[in-house]
């Protein structure tokens, strides 16, 4: 699944080369998660004024109105002049002045959603619940701290819940957990004000060398532009199980939690 370093990798791709073109056509191809919410033809003539993001969410602002797009399990957007003609799983295009944006999404977990503003119906439920941007000068290490304590699950749940803070997904928490030095069992609130520093620290981190590195490709991911990320060749833990700690050289072990896989050096993280 994308996670916030993709999503923001995919959006620096495109996001200067589509602002400022106005919106040809749009042509849809089978339904998404959730409905588009407006008529495709009304969207001809609107110009795209810039492209900015929210937790997993690109939010293409219009000059009347705004497109969310969510790449869902196995999504990536493609944006060139031209592109070849549309495949099965491409669902929908935004023929613009400055190029073709394209959502190819396999499983057809993502969407594509249109609000009129941020104060709409539909965007308040979309992003109101999403927590803190880790990469933003709004991450605050105070809220941070007392979120912690007032979560009573492990502190990798509380991670990918992404009410606290957003974008810390399955990969990236467990490498930001090895990096603070807690494991991925330790309850949220036992975790003491060092310890919940050291791991504020280690999520923006691990978050900006992962865009830096263009994101994790496991499976398919590539941007915009079709560059592949490489973050997954740093990882110190993920995906490592029986392999030695490249610190301590313990073998790296693997439990599941809530259906997701974590990755720990039981020496390096001992609570």
């Amino acid at each position: 699944m994308p996670e916030l370093p993709e999503v923001e990798v995919t959006r620096r791709s495109f996001a200067a080369a589509i602002a400022g073109g106005r919106i040809l056509s749009v042509e849809t191809g089978k339904p998404l998660r959730w409905p588009l919410g407006i008529d495709a033809q009304r969207l001809q003539g609107r110009r795209v004024m810039g492209v900015r993001r929210r937790g997993k969410y690109l939010l293409l602002d219009l000059d009347e109105g705004m497109l969310l797009l969510h790449l869902g399990m196995s999504g990536s957007l493609g944006f060139a002049q031209t592109l070849p003609a549309r495949g099965v799983h491409d669902h929908f295009e935004l023929f613009t002045t400055h190029g073709v944006l394209r959502l190819h999404d396999p499983r057809r977990f993502g969407a594509v959603v249109y609000a009129g503003s941020e104060q709409d119906a539909v965007a308040i439920k979309l992003l109101s619940g999403l927590g803190m941007e880790p990469l933003s000068d709004g991450f605050s290490l105070e809220r941070f701290k007392a979120g912690l304590k007032a979560a009573r699950a492990p502190v990798k749940q509380v991670l990918l819940a992404g009410k606290l803070v957003v974008g810390v997904g399955n990969i990236y928490a467990s490498e930001v957990l090895f990096m603070a030095g807690i494991r991925p069992t330790t309850s949220a609130m036992h975790i003491g004000p060092k310890r919940a520093q050291r791991l504020y620290d280690a999520i923006r981190q691990v978050l900006h060398a992962a865009v830096d590195a263009g994101g994790s490709t496991l499976r398919d991911f590539s941007s915009a532009d079709g560059q592949t990320g490489h973050f997954q060749l740093q990882a110190r833990v993920y995906a490592r199980e029986g392999m030695p700690c490249h610190t301590c050289t313990t073998p790296v072990r693997m439990l599941r939690q809530g259906q997701r896989s974590s990755f720990y050096c039981p020496k390096c993280q001992r609570a």
